[in-house]
């Protein structure tokens, strides 16, 4: 089982939303549902983002919620593709005379 620490070291995405109209800062972490704080400048938003990751934390350790984890993203995935996309996709990476996979990368960070 992870303590607080354990838990305080997870890099959960942080979002934050600047208040346009009254000014200020909204932050929130989506993976930790709720856990939400606001603050005038981002510096001071930083340091109530982390208390209340801290607070969310631990009220459900204590109360034995389970704290989700962000997603693990390994860098690979499968995907299937029609034989003639596959077979342009090879003969263009040998023109360019890298692998395939690095011909793919290049072309998904273009459009992604």
């Amino acid at each position: 089982m992870k303590t607080l620490n354990d838990y305080m070291n997870i890099a959960y995405k942080f979002v934050i939303i600047e208040d346009k109209e009254e000014g200020g800062f909204t932050g929130y972490y989506p993976e930790l549902s709720g856990c939400i704080t606001c603050a005038d400048t981002i510096e001071e938003l930083m340091v109530m983002a982390e208390d209340a990751k801290r607070e969310w934390i631990e009220n459900s350790i204590k109360d034995g919620i389970t704290i989700p984890e962000p997603p693990n993203y390994s860098g690979q995935f499968k995907l299937r593709v029609p034989k003639t996309l596959h077979k342009h996709l090879a003969e263009k990476a040998e023109m360019e005379g890298v692998s395939m996979n690095q011909y793919c990368v290049s072309i998904l960070s273009k459009y992604a």
